[in-house]
């Protein structure tokens, strides 16, 4: 006679009073909804003691710790010391400040905890759907494939895989770079981002490929010194095969001229990438969409829905307009991964076969959350906000003797500095002391070799209140930092 088996295995790990378990939950989201609405009047970053960072130091844990605990740690020791891009007046990276929305979908998320590589599930379909309304913002056709990622650094290396099948053969997945007898080359703006070089490390085509074109006034590719780049190196026995346009750079919000990128990628046969980190999505914008013109005419784009977006982190996405090409580029013919008429291993292209990951979160919820919550037309609202932010900040610096504007105001970005004999180490010495105060936290770049503030303006809780502030204690501590009778 067999031995009945438990009804629960012994080593569940699910709470064993879910009454408790649940009040407890309850508590620790009432918290999480408290810390987001109270983040304005909370300091935007502060370092943290190191009477804190002390509890990070301890070894494995090796028996239990009752959750309330564990969760008392992180309202005390966490929570507190994170980079503070909810804060309104964060401003220092190109971060996105999330919202309530998007959390509560990522705990959905979590609690389904599904794996998104395949099969035949809904989530897989929610991730198609958020692809088709990218295809329908973006111009692109039904064809067209794309994925999510963790952020546009990976989204831009994958670009370049695609790029490089579409260059070299698909046999270059099998024989490698050494045999296909071509010297590639890329092209970027001396303002891209650092993750365009990077891909071409990590694809083994190496960074010297990597063909740095200068910018104009406003900090946009050069289109003319681009064509004569492409001339030399076919004259010299190259093969271009990569060029990235940017739709919002880093350093200032530049945005190249993307139709004449896109005239003179067709006209020599190049791979047209946009890197649209956190300026893709401004096609959400009526105001600011037509500084996009070109776009739909790329043959891949590099997005982030956790920036402009608001979603929270992390949600890269990278479209592809050939959707045969990106599935020959990444797609693994392996027994374990084969498709059936019927069943769970049922269904055509899955997400694995479009990218490098097998095991994937469900990041389309959250986005597709957000999406659907607010629409797209309010996302476009928060975008332009942004920038009429960025462009009140730039006249009341260009207003105010003491401060000097180091870029055209073209987006959301903004960057000045603060007038001194020495000007370098005092704006950056502001920048750290506004950081250190939590009254504002910007960062510094160097544009053209001088160091500036640099204002990002992301989030959607941030106000002009919030410029006024930034303003008044930069104004204050460069008064400070620079005054010779104190």
């Amino acid at each position: 006679m067999n031995t009945p088996l438990p009804d629960n295995s012994p080593d569940s790990l699910d709470p064993p009073d879910w009454d408790a378990f649940g009040s407890l939950a309850h508590q620790m989201l009432n918290d999480m909804l408290d810390y987001c609405h109270t983040l304005p009047e909370r300091p935007v970053w502060q370092p943290a003691p190191e009477s804190v960072r002390t509890c990070f130091r301890e070894g494995l844990p090796r028996h239990p710790t009752d959750l309330a605990a564990v969760h008392h740690d992180f309202l005390q020791n966490i929570l507190p010391y994170a980079v503070g891009n909810g804060h309104p007046r964060f401003m220092g990276w190109v971060h996105g400040g999330g919202t309530p929305v998007g959390m509560l979908a990522e705990m959905l998320a979590a609690g389904l905890n599904a794996n998104v590589g395949g099969r035949n599930q809904i989530p897989v379909a929610v991730e198609w759907q958020v692809v088709a309304w990218m295809r329908e913002l973006f111009g692109f056709p039904d064809t067209a494939s794309g994925l999510f990622v963790t952020g546009t650094s990976s989204a831009n290396h994958q670009a370049l895989l695609v790029a490089r099948t579409a260059a070299l053969g698909v046999e270059v997945r099998r024989q490698g770079l050494g045999t296909a007898g071509q010297r590639l080359t890329a092209y970027a703006s001396a303002e891209s981002h650092v993750s365009v070089v990077s891909a071409l490390d990590y694809a083994g085509i190496g960074t010297d490929a990597l063909r740095t074109i200068p910018v104009n006034a406003r900090y946009e590719l050069d289109v003319a010194a681009l064509a004569a780049a492409i001339s030399r190196d076919r004259a010299a026995g190259y093969t271009p095969f990569w060029i990235v346009g940017t739709a919002g750079s880093v350093n200032v919000g530049a945005v190249d001229d993307l139709n004449a990128i896109a005239d003179l990628a067709e006209r020599e046969q190049v791979w047209f990438h946009i890197d649209g980190a956190y300026g893709a999505l401004a096609l959400m914008a009526a105001d600011l969409a037509p500084r996009l013109r070109g776009i739909e005419r790329a043959d891949s784009i590099a997005c982030d829905f956790h920036k402009w977006g608001q979603v929270p982190y992390d949600a890269g996405f990278l479209m592809i307009r050939d959707g045969a090409l990106h599935q020959a580029t990444f797609a693994a013919p392996v027994a374990y991964l084969n498709r059936q008429a019927r069943g769970l291993a049922s269904g055509g292209v899955w997400p694995c076969d479009l990218g490098i990951d097998l095991s994937r979160g469900f990041r389309a919820l959250k986005a597709w959350f957000t999406l659907r919550v607010y629409g797209s037309d309010r996302l476009g609202e928060v975008m332009s906000t942004t920038c009429r932010l960025a462009a009140y900040l730039g006249e009341r610096i260009e207003a105010e003797p003491r401060l000097e504007l180091l870029a055209p105001v073209m987006l959301n970005i903004v960057c000045f500095r603060y007038r001194a004999t020495d000007p370098d180490p005092i704006n950056a010495a502001i920048v750290m002391d506004l950081q250190e105060s939590g009254i504002a936290a910007p960062s510094t770049t160097l544009l053209q070799g001088r160091l500036a503030i640099r204002a990002a303006l992301v989030n959607h809780r941030t106000t002009q209140a919030d410029m006024d502030i930034l303003l008044a204690a930069t104004l204050a501590i460069g008064t400070r930092l620079t005054c010779t009778n104190p």
